[in-house]
């Protein structure tokens, strides 16, 4: 459960990505249906990934194998449906510049379908939340949408997404990295197909740790062994390790879940979770985190001053280390991230559902499972510099091959860490006021002195009455 995301990495992304409705090539009158209705509905939907920390995501999808064509992705292996279909397909901010690929996508799917009809709508980060809540479970349902993992996460405890475990096969599910997908599994029910993805990975400045007599051809594995090379840094060049937001996720990358099992209440005011913050707020106190709740533009300030030798971030933290610091950026190297307890790095992914309301659940799962297949999270990635969620993807040479600048290295690094992968994501409507609690509390106890204790009980409570503050 995992979705520490810079909101400023993830502004960055979805702005450049989306600015106005999409055009079928393939039918005139289609064309000018889906452009009226994408512009007239840009009111309603944000499908905020609300998420505490440095988190980035890369983007990447993963699915079965390329359905062959005219062939349905149904279990059974039944063929495509004889009576017409018109599937509504809707997507977050890609559009303008995905055009050409999801045009040709839909092209080739509706050609190996006969009957099938995609009609393709693409809506502002911030609209989409609103707009499938009001249509859902209703007859002006969309088919298929793209949704982050906490509003899907959301929607399926309220039963408002089809169980995709009847409509599609097992080699579907297999395809996808188990931490991934079954990050919307619940109660054994599948309620999404993984799409594109992201995980963050260690940067490193070699000038400084050279510096400090360690060697950056063996990175840290784990956070401890970060913390050991960061207290060795500060001792011999006076930098501290990294500086990073003191968020909720932090509790769950050390094996501490925020919830209980039933998600009724707060399961972190315990001795482990205590030790969690302790040991934080003791790395601070070294300087060896930098003493500052610091947002992803002080991180780049940060480590492009040397003032640090690490950073945790995604692959656009990249673009603005070349612009403020290219000095610094010729001697820094991305590396997987080290993991802590348990064992986890979190991914930022985007999914396809099939909505409750959708007019034939089968023809809409059997598309998404041909978008989210391998071959095309592969070629999707290729042109979006993302990553893709489907194991055979990272097979392909794309994934490991290297120029030797940072942006391969990062990549192959993000590549690398798709094994450990797991979202951060409470899945219930009260995540924003819960992670928002929690934050809080830790800030205090790690940068303003607070007990521990105190601190964690104000927070467990918080949480406790978060839950069962009626939703609005």
């Amino acid at each position: 459960m995992v979705k520490q995301t810079e909101g400023k990495e993830k502004a960055v992304r979805h702005h450049t990505a989306a600015q106005e409705s999409l055009r079928r090539p393939s039918s005139a009158a289609l064309r000018k249906a889906a452009t009226a209705g994408t512009l007239g509905a840009l009111l309603l939907l944000s499908a905020a990934c609300g998420n505490n920390g440095n988190n980035s995501a890369g983007n990447d999808g993963a699915a079965s194998p390329a359905p062959t064509a005219g062939a349905s992705t149904a279990p059974s292996g039944s063929p495509a449906p004889a009576k017409d279909v018109k599937l509504e397909f809707w997507t977050i901010s890609l559009q303008p510049k995905f055009n050409d690929f999801f045009n040709k996508l839909i092209d080739e799917y509706e050609q190996g379908h006969p009957g099938v009809t995609i009609d393709w709508k693409d809506y502002p980060y911030d609209a989409i939340q609103a707009k499938l809540l009001a249509t859902a479970g209703g007859k002006n349902s969309p088919d298929v949408v793209n949704l982050n993992t906490e509003f899907a996460s959301q929607l399926a405890s309220k039963g408002a997404l089809a169980d995709l475990n009847p409509l599609i096969g097992d080699e579907v599910k297999t395809s996808f990295f188990d931490g991934i997908y079954n990050s919307t599994v619940f109660d054994g029910k599948a309620y999404a197909l993984p799409w594109y993805t992201g995980t963050q990975v260690l940067y490193m400045n070699t000038s400084l740790v050279k510096k400090a007599g360690l060697d950056p051809a063996n990175p840290p594995k784990t956070k401890e062994e970060l913390y050991e090379w960061s207290r060795q840094i500060k001792a011999k060049t006076g930098a501290s390790g990294y500086a990073t937001q003191f968020g909720a996720n932090i509790l769950p990358s050390e094996g501490v879940p925020i919830l209980d099992e039933a998600r009724t209440g707060a399961a972190f005011n315990t001795d482990a979770g205590a030790a969690v913050v302790q040991q934080l707020k003791t790395l601070v106190d070294e300087g060896v985190i930098v003493k500052d709740d610091a947002k992803f533009d002080k991180q780049i300030q940060y480590f492009s001053s040397e003032q640090v030798a690490f950073e945790l971030s995604g692959p656009s933290f990249i673009n603005f280390l070349k612009t403020s610091a290219p000095d610094v950026y010729k001697n820094t190297i991305a590396v997987p991230l080290p993991t802590g307890k348990a064992d986890l790095r979190y991914s930022n992914s985007m999914n396809l559902v099939v909505p409750k309301g959708s007019k034939d659940p089968q023809a809409a799962a059997d598309f998404a499972a041909f978008v989210t297949n391998a071959d095309n999270q592969t070629a999707f990635s290729k042109d979006s510099n993302t990553l893709p969620a489907t194991k055979k993807s990272i097979e392909d040479p794309f994934f490991s091959e290297s120029d030797n600048t940072l942006e391969s290295q990062a990549k192959i690094a993000s590549a690398q860490s798709l094994d450990k992968a797991q979202e951060y994501y409470l899945g219930i409507p009260a995540a924003g006021d819960i992670n928002t609690a929690v934050s809080k509390e830790l800030q205090n106890i790690i940068l303003n002195g607070g007990d521990v204790k105190k601190g964690l009980e104000a927070a467990a409570a918080k949480v406790n009455e978060a839950i069962k503050a009626p939703t609005k």
